[in-house]
């Protein structure tokens, strides 16, 4: 594409012929400066970013730092939750940044790659920190190739994740808690408690801690025993604010038994006992989840709950140990898998097969006499 400059009055002009619109040759012209070679200058930038579409990145200077940063707010901004976005945002500015943004993006290699991950391993880092680091670079730099055109292949292609000891990750991950110990939070923590109900949810639904504490009586449907899970309570900045839940499967409507019923339909005469009572110091909002004052329950209090069930009750536990132990009983009960994955939100039956197929002894022992009572039957 060719173009050129010329004088108009005290100042230089750049020009260039730009594509066709509606049949008709369009020509760019701009002011490039105050003399000749200030406006070749810009002429030659100004071919270059229209050769690119207009892009504002320079591929063969910008930094990883600066890549990750275009990233971001091309990307991660526009199309990931809040919670997704910061989530990354620390991954970005806590780890990758610090160990390779000063590098450029087309040098990157996997070795160099490998060697961030392996260190992060053997700083005792935990296999979902990894994983997060992991499935950060290898999203950015695989759209590095492509839409961006940057780098002609992605590096993470070459990187392994570091072995973790996966017995070891279950167990300690996976906390399920038994009857006995949910009696026990729930006698640390009885009706009347602003932690009974949220307990209570958690416990007889599997529902995750933001879905309990976004619930609102709109939601909740007494007539026909149902809670809609439509969204959840999410911190921004310093605000409490509605989110969209986890996946698209994690909307759903999940049907109730009867001793969950009773205990919100109890609750909600106890909210309204308590408007009456507190007056005009009652928070009103529409949240099941409140404090006795009507202020809701939030993620943050349910933190200060798992420190007392940890270090006054000493059971392992946190409040994701309601939705991994509701799922266990489901599943000792013989429940069909297909609804288990419904009623948590699962987008992928895989993924509740693979998180909680293998979770008690008593599911492969009744295998085993599943098995042992065909074929004794059959002599």
């Amino acid at each position: 594409m060719k173009g050129g400059v010329r004088k108009k009055g005290n100042n230089w002009y750049y020009y260039f012929d730009a594509g066709t619109v509606d049949g008709k040759r369009k020509r760019i012209e701009r002011k490039g400066g105050a003399t000749k070679r200030e406006a070749e200058k810009a002429l030659r930038k100004a071919l270059d970013e229209f050769d690119n579409c207009g892009s504002i990145i320079n591929e063969s200077n910008i930094s990883i730092s600066d890549y990750f940063d275009y990233w971001y707010k091309e990307y991660v901004f526009i199309n990931c939750k809040y919670n997704t976005q910061q989530y990354y945002k620390t991954i970005i500015n806590k780890h990758i940044k610090p160990a390779l943004g000063i590098y450029k993006l087309k040098t990157l290699t996997p070795a160099v790659l490998q060697e961030f991950l392996n260190k992060k391993y053997l700083n005792g880092f935990s296999k979902s920190s990894l994983s997060g680091f992991y499935g950060v670079l290898s999203g950015a730099l695989k759209m590095a190739v492509y839409p961006y055109q940057l780098i002609k292949e992605n590096p993470m292609h070459y990187v392994t994740m570091p072995k973790y000891d996966q017995t070891r990750k279950d167990k300690e991950d996976l906390k399920v808690i038994t009857l006995e110990d949910f009696n026990k939070i729930i006698n640390r923590f009885p009706q009347g408690s602003s932690f009974y109900v949220p307990l209570q949810i958690a416990f007889n639904t599997g529902m995750r801690a933001a879905e309990v504490c976004g619930l609102t009586w709109d939601c909740v449907d007494l007539n026909n025993k149902t809670i809609t899970v439509e969204k959840i309570i999410i911190k921004k900045e310093r605000e409490w604010v509605f989110g969209t839940p986890k996946t698209k499967n994690s909307n759903r409507t999940i049907l109730m038994g009867t001793t969950l019923f009773n205990i919100l339909k109890q609750h909600k005469k106890f909210q309204i006992e308590n408007k009456l009572k507190y007056g005009q110091f009652y928070t009103d909002s529409n949240f099941v989840c409140t404090k006795e004052n009507g202020e809701p329950i939030t993620t943050d209090s349910l933190k200060y709950l798992s420190r007392v069930v940890n270090y006054e009750l000493k059971i392992s536990y946190n409040f994701h140990s309601l939705r991994h132990t509701h799922a266990t009983m489901l599943l000792e009960a013989g429940a069909n898998i297909k609804d288990i994955q419904e009623r948590l939100g699962h987008s992928r039956i895989s993924t509740t097969m693979d998180t909680y197929s293998h979770v008690t002894n008593k599911l492969k022992q009744d295998s085993v006499d599943r098995f042992e009572s065909i074929i004794s039957g059959s002599k």
